[in-house]
């Protein structure tokens, strides 16, 4: 498996996102312009300028039509994807660390840094009015900053990863009321993710695990311990495996031993806790990493600034054997 190098950014990657056929592939990071790719081939196909700041989060709408972003500039936008014209901006008091498109694209959250005296707050914004006006607005209940957050399957809740450990549940119907805390982690929860039919979701964390949960019942099931920083984590949607990504962060090099191994991508079952396999390549943390839809390969957006776009060889699916296929 021969991963192809995308360089197409100067500072290292803090977001990339599959559109929902896979062929399409986004990325941001710590530069102002941010970028789309064929993800069969890793042919660049354009580059989105207008933010003043760092991009932080970039989602897609179901048709690849919209693509909206947060910055650090304190502006959402959105823009049209085939052409990279900004149709709309979001003005915030604080740069945008997070955005999210609800199912159905009728609205989209947006969440801000805790920086210079403020508080991290959640905005829910109404696609349809075009406002500048949000129609739900509330503050993180720990005032702890939020790192990431999205839509539940439904539109009615809001899950927040956040620098404390915990990971959080707010009731949009209730103007943002929290319904509920997950206090699985003992450092900051990096990012959290989806399985392909929204029934798990997992979390990476600070404290060197990644952890599997129950979308309904918030009930933690599985538990999968690296002993590294974890940055990033994926589901794969065609089998019952997980991937998880990190490593020490830059700061801490002088203070911790530290070896290109740690800076794998690590492969497990996801029902046996099992590590299968890892794959190296980045010369630093892993941020960012996802499967691609159709499950047949994966991305990974590096502190190195690249973006390795893996595809499965054939061995792949056939080496566990068909019982390790989801049915």
């Amino acid at each position: 498996m021969r991963p192809l190098l995308l360089k197409g950014h100067e500072r290292s990657i803090t977001c990339l996102k599959y559109n929902r056929e896979g062929d399409l592939l986004w990325t941001t990071s710590k530069h102002p312009s941010f970028a789309v790719w064929y993800s069969s081939n890793g042919e660049r196909l354009g580059t989105y300028d207008g933010h003043t700041g760092a991009v932080w989060s970039v989602d897609i709408d179901r048709h690849t039509e919209r693509v909206i972003t947060g910055s650090a500039d304190n502006s959402a936008r959105m823009w049209v994807a085939e052409t990279g014209k900004e149709i709309q901006s979001w003005p915030h008091k604080a740069p945008v660390r997070s955005v999210n498109y609800a199912v159905g694209e009728k609205q989209m959250l947006s969440v801000t840094d805790q920086v210079l005296g403020y508080k991290p707050t959640v905005y829910v914004w109404d696609l349809a009015q075009r406002s500048n006006k949000p129609v739900v607005e509330f503050i993180g209940r720990n005032e702890a900053k939020i790192l990431q957050s999205m839509w539940s399957p439904q539109n009615d809740y809001i899950f927040t990863a956040n620098e404390d450990g915990t990971i959080r549940i707010y009731d949009v119907r209730k103007n943002g009321e929290q319904l509920h805390v997950i206090n699985e982690h003992t450092k900051a929860v990096m990012q959290i993710s989806y399985s392909k039919d929204n029934l798990f979701f997992i979390s990476a964390s600070k404290d060197g695990s990644a952890k599997l949960f129950d979308t309904k019942t918030f009930k933690c099931l599985k538990v999968y311990n690296t002993g590294r920083p974890v940055n990033t984590a994926s589901i794969s949607p065609l089998k019952e495996e997980v991937i998880t990504g990190g490593g020490q962060s830059a700061e801490s090099v002088t203070t911790t031993r530290v070896d290109s191994s740690q800076f794998k991508v690590r492969f497990w079952h996801m029902i046996y806790e099992e590590e299968l396999g890892s794959v190296a390549g980045h010369f630093g943390p892993v941020n960012v990493m996802s499967f691609s839809p159709d499950g047949e390969g994966f991305a990974s957006g590096g502190e190195d600034g690249y973006v390795r776009l893996h595809h499965f060889d054939a061995e792949y699916f056939t080496m566990f054997g068909k019982d390790d296929q989801l049915l």
